[in-house]
C-alpha cells in the first residue's frame, strides 16, 4: 500500500506546520512506519498516548465503546492528516477513545515527546489553532442545523466523505440513525 501522489509527506507536512525544512527531512527518515488491518487498534481506549499518526494511506478513527457495546464515533483521519487525540496529548490522561484502522492503514509514528522540544513549538501552535478551529465548527455544525442541513455540510466540506464511509459511519458522525439518513439522502436525491 502506497502513499497516494497527491497526499503530502510528512515532511511537507511539518514544513507546512512551520517546522525546519532540514530537521524534518531527517526526522521523517528515522521514523518509523506501521501497516495495519481493517479494525486494528492504533491506540487503544484507556491507553496512554505516546505517539501521534500521519496517515500516508487509508482512513483511521476516533471512537468511544460504552460498557453496553455501543460505539461513539469522535474523528474520522484521511490521508494527509496526523490523528492525535488532543485532550489526551494536552493532560496527559488516557485516552478516551480508541484510535483504529477504519481500512487498511499506512502511518508514520512521531513521537509526541518531540513536541515538547523547542524547535517543534511552531508546529505544537500550529497543530492548536487547526483544531480549535476545527472544534469551533464541529460545534456549530452540530449545534446550529438540522439533521439534513449537517448532512450537506458534511457533503460540502467534505466531498469524499460519502464515498469513502458507510452510511452507518456518516449518520453516527452526523448524530442521527442511518435510517434517518437514508430518508435525507432520498429527498435530496429526488428533490
Amino acid at each position: 500500500m502506497n502513499p497516494s501522489p497527491q497526499v503530502p509527506s510528512l515532511t511537507a507536512f511539518l514544513c507546512t506546520m512551520g517546522l525546519d525544512t532540514a530537521l524534518s527531512e531527517d526526522l521523517c527518515q528515522r521514523l518509523p512506519r506501521l501497516t495495519l488491518r481493517a479494525g486494528q487498534a492504533l491506540l487503544a481506549q484507556g491507553a496512554m498516548q505516546e505517539v501521534a499518526f500521519y496517515i500516508e494511506a487509508g482512513i483511521a478513527r476516533a471512537c468511544h465503546y460504552t460498557r453496553d457495546g455501543q460505539e461513539r464515533c469522535k474523528e474520522f483521519y484521511f490521508e494527509g492528516e496526523l490523528c492525535l487525540l488532543y485532550d489526551s496529548w494536552l493532560t496527559g490522561s488516557p485516552a478516551r477513545y480508541q484510535l483504529e484502522a477504519l481500512t487498511e492503514l499506512q502511518v508514520v509514528r512521531v513521537p509526541l515527546a518531540l513536541l515538547d522540544k523547542p524547535a517543534w513549538q511552531p508546529v505544537c501552535m500550529a497543530l492548536l489553532r487547526q483544531q480549535l478551529g476545527y472544534k469551533e465548527r464541529k460545534e456549530a455544525f452540530l449545534l446550529l442545523h438540522s439533521p439534513e442541513e449537517r448532512y450537506r455540510e458534511l457533503c460540502h466540506t467534505f466531498p469524499h466523505w460519502p464515498a469513502r464511509l458507510t452510511q452507518v459511519q456518516l449518520a453516527n458522525y452526523i448524530g442521527i440513525s442511518p435510517v434517518t439518513l437514508s430518508r435525507i439522502r432520498r429527498r435530496i436525491n429526488t428533490g
